[in-house]
């Protein structure tokens, strides 16, 4: 017999990574490769600051398996079109694989958001879900670092 809880819970979340990591790297001899001292995750992160030091713009990323995963890209309504996005993003990308051995890079975002921007950054659609969330497509797209 079991019970069945719905509340949020941190600690049992946390439990719940560890115990799937556990089990994936026991069952992969890749994720246990993957899973040594020098293969840790690591964030990555590029600040834009205006004359004044405000933030311009930013991106927030990690590094992990050779893959550089976007997660924000943000830039400031007054200072879109400059290209500062792409100097962010290629910052970010260079750091991936001049300094943590990166060859491919990720990103996931909406199609009112920016898939026209990576595709001009050389990113190509590897996915599409349509309708999530309802009458938005997410798009998953890549890059070859090399």
């Amino acid at each position: 017999m079991f019970r069945l809880e719905t509340e949020v819970d941190k600690e049992r979340r946390a439990q719940l990574h560890r115990l799937l990591r556990d089990d994936n790297t026991a069952r992969s001899p890749q994720m246990r490769a993957l899973r040594s001292p020098e293969a840790q995750e690591e964030p990555l992160h590029v600040w834009a600051l205006d004359a004044r030091g405000r933030l311009a713009g930013g991106l927030a990323a990690r590094t992990w398996a050779s893959w550089l995963h976007l997660e924000l890209l943000w830039v400031d309504t007054a200072h879109r079109g400059s290209g500062l996005g792409a100097r962010l993003l290629a910052e970010a990308e260079r750091v991936a694989r001049t300094d943590r051995a990166c060859v491919r890079s990720r990103v996931e975002t909406w199609d009112f958001q920016a898939p026209g921007f990576y595709r001009k950054q050389g990113y190509e659609v590897r996915g599409r879900v349509e309708d999530f969330p309802p009458g938005v497509t997410e798009f998953t797209l890549t890059k070859e670092l090399g």
